[in-house]
This record gives C-alpha cells, structure tokens and sequence, in this order.
C-alpha cells in the first residue's frame, strides 16, 4: 500500500500543540537573550557545519546525568540554570527516562524555547519511516513544541542497523520528510559504535550533523575515520562522551582530570561538546572551562591521547551495548 507523504500541517495538528507559528524558526542564537531575565553568559560560539547556526561550544546532556536530579523542580531550575549561563544547547531522546528527559525539558520550552538549539532523536526501536513519525509526534509533545533544531537517529550501531534505517521505508525516510516540513530544521545521526559504519553513512546520505564518541582514548574510530568524512562534507560536528560516563576521569594509566579531557574535544575541529552534569558545581566548573578555553597543541594532545590509550580495548567493549538512560544513572 503506498504510503502518503506528510504534509508539515497535517503533523503539527496531529500533536495538538498550541505554539505560536511565529517561533518556527529561531534567530541565530548569538543574538538572542532570555525575555525578562540577564543575558546569558558569553560562551564561546562555532558554526554548527553547514546548518551556518551558531552554538555554544559547551552543550547540556539531558540523558543519565540529567536525570540524577531526581527532584523536579531541581532539575527544571537547573535547565533554567545553564540557559541563562548561555548553555542554550539542550540534548535530549525519548530513550532518556522513557520520555522524562523530554517532558522536563519541554517544561522549560513553554517559556525559553527562541532562546535554545534543540535536539532530540529517534530511538533505536523505531528504525522504519512510519515508526520515526510516530515517535517524533509523541516527542514533540513532551516538548511543548511544533519543531525541533536537530533531530538524530539515535546510536547508529553496525553495518546491519545502517541498512535498516536506508531502506526504502527506513527511519531516515522520516527524517527527510520532517526536514522538508520543517518539524525539524535539520537531521543527523548519533553513534559510539562504529566510526566506520557513522562514515559510511556520511559518505552515503544527505545529513546535516553526527554526534560522535570522541575523547584522547579513540575508541572505535570515529576520530579517526567518521570526523574526516564529516568534515570533508562540511557537517555539524558534535562531540559526546568526553569523559567515556566517567570511565577517563582518575590519576594513573589510563586517566586524566575532566579539564584536560574537555580542552582535547574542544581541540578537535567540532562545533560543540555534549556534557552531562549531574552537580551544579560541575554545571559552574565546566562552564568555567569553556568560557576559558585554550586548545592544547598538538603535544599536548599526544601526551593525552598516550596517557590514555590503555582504556581504549575496554571502552570499546564498553560502547558496543551502552544505552545512555536511567539505568546507569548511579554512576557519578
């Protein structure tokens, strides 16, 4: 039976949302500051690749991390928090809290939504194009939205998943659609699987960002393999797991402390990195960090990357099967 194309009213109806069809499409976020409230701290912006948007080098993690905050209120002021620090790049997924992390983030969105780069993503089991739509309009939903700014399919695994979502009726189907109806004013692609099979997919498809694993251990190739592809096509480059979920964070073999692990991915020609940070003096730290960026000279990056290479073998092992949700939430 042929499947008919969505049209971007006929979507935004469906969720029942009420948003005013003036904030589709935000300004560029250097030149925005919260409505009633201080301008956000000055952090230093990059060019999301060829979206041409400029974000802030520093993003909030709403995955495990976020969730750490167990207390509501907590973590809607902490949202509220890091917006007015100027970390306006917001990162959640469905997968996250079985939609917690979106329905406390769309809390925030009923009043500071101008102000943010939103991402959410289409989880793991929903690899079809009508899967994709379904999850996407029960997103946005919790997110108290008509669109989003980056819209992923969420942890690319092997050379088998990359197939299911290109298939003729494949979740990046969806993602396209949504894209031309401009439900999400771009797509990407996140993975820590393979930086093989995340180049393959650049080099194959029309998508505007991946978020990659990258940290000095360079487990499973994507700095090696996925950021050249990603860049020789001119694509937003986001960087995750900094810290490997804490797994680089320590003295001896193996280990470095969160500033050096920061200063390395933001050396790495990458718009901006997605932490979590489930203190709010971590939130103060790393925000420090960032507004006082100096990157590392290439040295330096060798020295990080030797000083860490004996986590490599067991953090790839480690990405194979994460799932950055609740359940591994204990870890600090």
């Amino acid at each position: 039976m042929r499947k008919e194309k969505i049209t971007r009213r006929e979507f935004i109806e469906k969720t029942t949302l009420t948003v005013s069809a003036a904030a589709v499409l935000p300004p560029m976020l250097s030149d925005v500051a919260s409505a009633g409230a201080a301008a956000p701290a000055k952090l230093p912006l990059r060019v999301l690749g060829r979206t041409k948007v400029k974000v802030p080098i520093l993003a909030f993690g709403c995955g495990s991390r976020f969730l750490m905050y167990k207390d509501e209120q907590e973590a809607l002021q902490i949202l509220n928090h890091v917006i007015d620090l100027g970390v306006t790049y917001l990162d959640t997924a469905i997968n996250y809290g079985k939609g917690l992390s979106e329905t406390r983030v769309g809390q925030v969105m009923k009043t500071r939504r101008r102000e943010v780069w939103l991402a959410t993503k289409v989880p793991e089991s929903a690899r079809t194009r009508d899967g994709a739509l379904r999850e996407v309009e029960q997103s946005l939903k919790r997110l108290q939205t008509d669109h989003v700014d980056l819209l992923h399919i969420h942890s690319l695994g092997g050379a088998d998943d990359l197939a299911k979502i290109e298939a003729p009726e494949g979740a990046l189907k969806a993602l396209y659609e949504l894209r031309e109806q401009k439900v999400a004013r771009f797509i990407g692609i996140t993975s820590h699987t393979d930086g093989a099979v995340m180049a393959r997919a650049i080099e194959r498809h029309d998508i505007d960002c991946v978020q990659m694993a990258m940290n000095p251990a360079r487990a499973n190739n994507f700095e090696a393999l996925a950021l050249p592809a990603a860049r020789k096509k001119n694509l937003g480059v986001i960087l995750m797991k900094v810290t490997a979920q804490e797994k680089l964070l320590g003295a001896g073999a193996g280990k470095a402390d969160v500033d050096m692990l920061i200063r390395y991915a933001l050396s790495l020609p990458v718009a901006t990195a997605v932490i979590g940070m489930p203190k709010p003096e971590f939130i103060e730290h790393n925000v420090t960090v960032a507004r006082n960026f100096k990157p590392l000279k290439a040295d330096e990056m060798n020295t990080l990357r030797n000083q860490t290479a004996s986590s490599q073998a067991s953090l790839e092992r480690f990405f194979l099967d994460h799932r950055d949700d609740a359940h591994d939430a204990h870890l600090a």
